[in-house]
């Protein structure tokens, strides 16, 4: 969710403050529609506590942010006598008509309203600069790890299967293993420990440079499929990408729905071990919409 809000405010070409929304154990568990529109509701008063100068747009992601976000424009509006737009991403399950845009992607539930733009895929807050392809014509490939969810458990063995296939691979010049907040350690340990040829280089480190410097120096990426945000991230490269896909013990349509619109548009591939070389056109959706909010909300005026 910070990526995703933050990648659209640093594509919006702006200054911006973040801020982490805290809810008191009694809202914790309702669901926006039910949750009053009242400061008390979350961390207001810490938010505001420097509120000398007027936010232009308000930014909110996820379940939690919503009433805040709408409880936040509110206040502003009133102490400012001003208008401010505000946006939420991802469906916010009360009326659209407390937003001035809501961005879902394409793979959601759809949203039958005027002010929606759909995404392809997540937005998220790598660019173009940070990932210029350093690789040069030698077989690199990234591993991106993912983690648990509510429809993959992500288990070590499952994750074997898909290294076995890279480590019969002999042709490679290198193999960065890279882990996500998500993954677990006792699976990042296990495959670092059987996984060891020196062409396999593990990073743990969470460290956002090594992660863009390894997408930088792939000549393939392959992603878990557990990720939505993570394989929408590979795909600014514009590399050969592939998804690794892992047993889901819970309906996961909604990550179907998604796979299969990224491999509509060529996107991506199920890794079977082979490397292909294919290209396609650079998926940066945090960019694309900024352009549209910017002469939408006349943001360059």
């Amino acid at each position: 969710m910070i990526s995703q809000v933050e990648g659209l405010a640093k594509s919006l070409n702006t200054t911006f403050d973040h801020h982490t929304i805290d809810l008191p154990v009694l809202f914790k568990f309702l669901p926006p529609f039910l949750t009053p529109k009242i400061q008390q509701s979350f961390n207001f008063n810490e938010i505001v506590k420097d509120d000398s100068s007027f936010p232009d747009i308000i930014i909110s992601c996820g379940r939690k942010s919503v009433i805040p976000n709408i409880v936040l424009k509110k206040y502003f509006k009133k102490k400012f006598n001003k208008d401010l737009k505000n946006i939420h991403i991802q469906d916010p399950k009360i009326s659209s008509k407390n937003f001035d845009l809501i961005i879902t992607p394409q793979h959601d539930n759809k949203i039958n309203s005027e002010n929606i733009i759909r995404s392809v895929g997540a937005l998220h807050y790598l660019n173009e600069e940070e990932v210029i392809n350093k690789n040069n014509g030698e077989n690199v490939i990234t591993f991106v790890l993912g983690g648990p969810n509510k429809y993959y458990n992500f288990k070590k063995e499952d994750l074997e299967v898909h290294f076995e296939k890279i480590n019969n691979n002999k042709n490679l010049k290198k193999i960065n293993v890279i882990a996500s907040r998500r993954t677990p350690k006792s699976v990042f340990n296990f495959l670092s420990s059987k996984f060891n040829r020196l062409e396999f280089c593990y990073d743990f480190s969470l460290n956002k440079k090594n992660y863009t410097n390894a997408y930088a120096e792939a000549s393939h990426i392959v992603v878990t499929c557990d990720s939505t945000s993570m394989i929408s991230e590979a795909a600014i490269t514009g590399k050969p990408l592939y998804v690794a896909k892992l047993p889901n013990f819970r309906n996961d349509y909604r990550f179907e729905k998604f796979l299969q619109s990224f491999k509509d548009l060529n996107i991506i591939k199920e890794f079977n071990g082979n490397l292909e070389h294919w290209t396609y056109e650079k998926l940066y959706e945090s960019k694309r919409i900024a352009k549209i909010i910017i002469e939408k909300f006349n943001l360059d005026k």
